[in-house]
């Protein structure tokens, strides 16, 4: 897949519920994910599997109320960007938080290899 292609999919799939089939399909096996902050367990993530568990992670424990998907944002022929808002509520505690990141996908040899977050605390 192109840049372009593999960006267009995974803002595609952001936006209709199916991030995680997108995880094994654009994503290398090896795949680095950064957070802007520790979340407990470590700023990076090593893995397919353990991106995996991010997702599960957040899906566990968050109800999204409302959410909005920018970009896809092309930079080069190796990186795009994407935009993330949402609303959330906790499910331990009920609170609703407004949430907003900017993502940074690099890519190389057709598949996304690290995936940064921004994001304000």
């Amino acid at each position: 897949m192109t840049l372009l292609e593999i960006a267009n999919e995974l803002v595609a799939g952001c936006r209709e519920n199916r991030e995680e089939e997108n995880l094994g399909k654009l994503y290398a096996t090896d795949a680095v994910s950064v957070e802007a902050r520790d979340l407990g367990n470590g700023r990076e993530t090593v893995g397919i599997e353990g991106i995996k568990g991010k997702h599960a992670w957040f899906a566990s424990a968050f109800e999204i109320l409302e959410g909005e998907v920018g970009g896809p944002y092309p930079h080069g022929d190796d990186r795009f960007g994407v935009t993330f808002k949402m609303k959330a509520k906790s499910k331990e505690t009920g609170e609703i938080s407004n949430m907003e990141e900017i993502a940074v996908y690099h890519v190389a040899e057709g598949k996304i290899v690290r995936e940064e977050f921004f994001y304000v605390d």
